[in-house]
C-alpha cells in the first residue's frame, strides 16, 4: 500500500509538471559498478521516477559544444565551428561571424570554464573568511579558534607577527589579535588593489620564480576571474596563448589563493583533520533513526548542524517522535569535510543524490552550494523528505522547498530548527523504507600533518621516510586522483580503474572530492586494502607504517593540501627543486564541473601532469590542443593529457612517473641487502 502511495504521488507530480512522456530508461548495471546504486535505480524506476541517469539515455550531448568550438558569447550566434570531415588540411580557415578563429572560441570556452570553476572555489573561501572574521572578533557563540597551531603556521604565510617586543624581550602575541589580523589579511586577498598573493611564496623556489619570469602571478583573487571575462567578451582578447595566459593567472588564484584560505582558515576553526574510521554508501542510513543528509561544499553551517544533533535534548526528543535517534550522513564535499573533522559517514557521490531520497528514509536534506541537482526537489515530491536550501546565492524555485538562510551569528539556532523540522518529519514517512545494506568502512582525514605523522617514522616533522622509500623504488611515485562523477559514464567505474591499477603498480594514491568517496564505497580506504591490491613494495610501506594505499585528504578545495605535499616532498630533499621534478602525476577520471577544470589547470601550471578521463572541450581546435598537450611543459614543467580508457589512463600516469624516475636518476631500485651486525657497526662508525 505505501509503495501504491508513492507511485499515485509521482504520478500527481508529473502531472503537475508536465513531464510525463515516453522516456528510455537507464540500465542499473550499465549505469553503475555500485551494487548499491544499482538497486536503487531499479527502485526508482519501478516507482516511475526518473533519475540522471535516465536522463543521460534521453539527452545527448552537443558534439559541436563538446570539442570547444561552439562560441555564444554574443547575440550574433551562437557560431559553431565543426571540424571538416578527415580533419584540418592545410589551413585552418574556419571563422565565426566576427571572425574569431577556432582556437581564440575554444580558449575563451575554456578559461571561462576556470573563471567559473575559480569563482566557486574562492568564493566558498570567502565565505569561510568572512565568518572567520567574526569568529576572531567574538561576534559569534557558535565559532572559535580550535587550532592554535594552525593559526600561528598560517600568520607566518600571511605576514602577521605572531611575537612582539616587551620591555627589550621578544614575547608570544596576544592569539586573538593575532587572529583578527588574519582574518583582516586573509579577507584582502580576494580585492586587495596591489601586489600579489601571499600565499604565492609558499611554492617551491623554483616554481614561484617560473611564474614571475612568465607574468602569471595572480593579483588578487577576484580581479583574475573578472579579467577572464572582460577579456572574453566580443572583440577583446584574440590570442589564444595571451588567453591561457590569463587563464593560468586565475587558475592559480584558485589553487594557491581561494582554494588554499579556504582549507587553512576551516582547519583554524574546525581543527585540523587526522585519520579517523567511518563507513560510505547508502548504507550508512538507518530505517530507525532520523536521517539528516547534508549535500554540498561549504561546512559553515554543517559543523553546527554535527555539533546541535549530538545534544542530549535533541536525542530525547527524536526519541519522543518514534526515533531511536539521530543519524547524520553527508553527499558530496560537505560529507567529505564533516567526515574529515567528525567521522560522519558519507551517504555517497554527486550522481548519488538523487538516490538517497528515493530510499524512503531521509527526512530532511539539507543543501548549501555546488553540485546539488534541481531534481532533487521534484524526487523530494514523491516522498515525506523536506528538502532545505540553506544560502543566500543557491534557492530553488520549487514550492516544495523550504529556504533557512544561513547566518553565522545565529549558526547554532540555524541547526537546531533545521535538525528540529527533520525530526518533526520522522513520522511523516508514507513508503515502504528500502535501504540497501551495502556499504564500507574507512580511514579518512589525512593531510599535510598527518601524512607527515605517519610517514616521518623516527623522522617526525619531516617528509624523509616518504621520499627515502620512493627514492629506493618501494613507492614508485604518487598519484592524485580527484574529482566529480559524470552521467556520460559508468558511475565510479574509471575511478575505481584507475586507482586500482595505480596502486597495483606500487604508485600512493592521495584521493579528495568524489573520488574519495567512491574509493570509500570500493573499500580501498583501508589499511587491509594494501595486501589484496598493492604491488609488494607500496604493500610493505602500508602494512609497516598502518596506512591506506589511497590516503582520502577531504574536499575539492582540499586539493590544495596535495600541493602543500607535494612542496614538503621538495623541502624534504632527494627528489629535485621543483615540482616538475617529482614522480607525480594527476588524475580527474570522470570529472564534469568547471571546477574540474581550474584545478586541473592550476596544477598543470603548477609543473604537474594532468589527465582527464570523458572529454576535454578542446578536440575541435587542435592548434589549441596540442598547445595545452605538448607547448604547456615547456613553460610550467606540466600539461595536460586525455585518456578515456582507465588502464590507458593510469598507465600514462605511470609511464610519466617513470620517465622522471629516470630523470633524477632513482630508477633502478637500490638493492635490499640483509645485514648482519658487522655491517651495522660501520655504519654507525660512519
Amino acid at each position: 500500500m505505501a509503495e501504491e502511495k508513492v507511485v499515485k504521488k509521482v504520478v500527481a507530480v508529473k502531472a503537475e509538471d508536465k513531464e510525463e512522456k515516453a522516456a528510455k530508461l537507464a540500465d542499473p548495471v550499465a549505469s553503475s559498478i555500485d551494487v548499491a546504486t544499482q538497486e536503487m535505480i531499479v527502485r526508482a524506476q519501478k516507482l516511475g521516477i526518473e533519475t540522471i541517469f535516465d536522463r543521460a539515455e534521453n539527452m545527448k550531448p552537443c558534439n559541436i559544444g563538446i570539442q570547444g568550438i561552439c562560441c555564444k558569447n554574443c547575440s550574433m550566434g551562437p557560431c559553431r565551428l565543426p571540424l571538416p570531415k578527415g580533419g584540418i588540411i592545410g589551413e585552418d580557415t574556419r571563422k565565426g561571424l566576427c571572425g574569431a578563429t577556432a582556437n581564440t572560441i575554444a580558449a575563451r570556452n575554456f578559461i571561462r570554464m576556470i573563471a567559473g570553476g575559480a569563482a566557486a572555489h574562492s568564493d566558498h573561501g570567502r565565505c569561510v573568511a568572512e565568518v572567520f572574521n567574526s569568529a576572531a572578533r567574538k561576534e559569534s557563540d557558535a565559532y572559535k579558534i580550535k587550532d592554535v597551531h594552525k593559526l600561528l603556521a598560517v600568520a607566518a604565510h600571511l605576514g602577521v607577527a605572531t611575537k612582539v617586543m616587551l620591555d627589550g624581550k621578544e614575547v608570544d602575541r596576544n592569539t586573538d589579535e593575532i587572529a583578527v589580523e588574519v582574518g583582516e589579511k586573509a579577507l584582502n586577498e580576494w580585492g586587495k588593489p596591489e601586489g600579489e598573493l601571499l600565499y604565492l611564496k609558499r611554492a617551491p623556489k623554483p616554481l614561484y620564480e617560473k611564474w614571475q619570469k612568465t607574468g602569471v602571478l595572480p593579483r588578487n583573487i577576484d580581479r583574475e576571474i573578472v579579467e577572464i571575462m572582460h577579456r572574453t567578451h566580443m572583440g577583446v582578447d584574440q590570442d589564444y596563448k595571451n588567453l591561457m595566459k590569463q587563464g593560468t593567472r586565475a587558475a592559480l588564484a584558485d589553487g594557491w589563493g581561494g582554494s588554499m584560505l579556504a582549507t587553512d582558515l576551516q582547519d583554524i576553526l574546525f581543527g585540523t583533520p587526522y585519520p579517523l574510521q567511518s563507513e560510505a554508501n547508502l548504507g550508512v542510513l538507518k530505517q530507525d533513526h532520523v536521517n539528516i543528509v547534508i549535500h554540498g561544499h561549504e561546512p559553515v553551517l554543517s559543523e553546527m548542524i554535527v555539533a546541535v544533533a549530538q545534544k542530549s535534548e535533541l536525542i530525547e526528543y527524536a526519541k519522543s517522535k518514534g526515533a531511536k535517534g539521530i543519524q547524520l550522513s553527508g553527499i558530496c564535499c560537505t560529507a567529505n569535510e564533516i567526515l574529515q573533522r567528525h567521522g560522519v559517514p558519507l551517504c555517497g557521490t554527486f550522481l548519488q543524490q538523487e538516490l538517497a531520497i528515493i530510499t524512503g528514509a531521509v527526512d530532511a536534506m539539507v543543501v548549501d552550494i555546488q553540485c546539488i541537482m534541481q531534481n532533487i526537489a521534484n524526487v523530494a515530491k514523491c516522498f515525506h523528505t523536506k528538502l532545505i536550501t540553506t544560502h543566500p546565492i543557491a534557492r530553488m524555485e520549487q514550492p516544495n522547498v523550504i529556504h533557512i538562510e544561513f547566518d553565522e551569528h545565529y549558526a547554532l539556532q540555524d541547526a537546531e530548527k533545521i535538525i528540529r523540522i527533520a525530526i518533526d518529519n520522522f513520522q511523516n514517512r508514507s513508503a515502504d523504507v528500502l535501504i540497501p545494506r551495502h556499504k564500507a568502512t574507512q580511514i579518512a582525514g589525512f593531510g599535510v600533518e598527518s601524512i607527515e605523522y605517519h610517514l616521518g617514522g623516527t623522522f617526525r616533522g619531516s617528509y624523509y621516510t616518504l621520499n627515502d622509500n620512493i627514492i629506493n623504488g618501494r613507492i614508485r611515485g604518487i598519484g592524485g586522483v580527484v574529482g566529480c562523477n559524470n552521467a556520460r559514464s559508468r558511475h565510479n567505474e574509471a575511478h575505481i580503474a584507475i586507482v586500482k591499477e595505480l596502486i597495483k603498480n606500487d604508485v600512493i594514491v592521495l584521493t579528495t572530492g568524489c573520488n574519495g568517496i567512491a574509493c570509500a564505497m570500493e573499500g580501498l580506504l583501508t589499511p587491509e586494502t594494501a595486501g589484496v591490491f598493492c604491488g609488494p613494495g607500496l604493500a610493505e610501506v602500508c602494512e609497516t607504517v598502518g596506512i591506506p594505499p589511497v590516503l582520502h585528504l577531504g574536499s575539492c578545495v582540499d586539493n590544495s593540501r596535495i600541493l602543500l605535499a607535494a612542496t614538503e616532498v621538495i623541502r624534504a630533499g632527494g627528489l629535485g627543486k621543483d615540482l616538475c621534478d617529482l614522480p607525480a602525476a594527476g588524475s580527474a577520471p570522470e570529472w564534469m564541473s568547471e571546477k574540474a577544470i581550474s584545478i586541473g589547470h592550476y596544477f598543470v601550471a603548477s609543473g604537474v601532469y594532468t589527465i582527464f578521463g570523458g572529454t576535454l572541450p578542446v578536440s575541435g581546435a587542435p592548434v589549441f590542443k596540442k598547445y595545452l598537450f605538448e607547448d604547456m611543459e615547456k613553460i610550467y614543467g606540466g600539461m595536460w593529457d586525455l585518456e578515456a580508457d582507465p588502464i590507458k589512463h593510469a598507465h600514462k600516469m605511470i609511464a610519466h612517473i617513470d620517465k622522471k624516475r629516470k630523470e633524477l636518476g632513482i630508477d633502478k631500485a637500490r638493492e635490499r641487502v640483509l645485514m648482519d651486525m658487522a655491517d651495522r657497526q660501520k655504519l654507525e662508525a660512519v
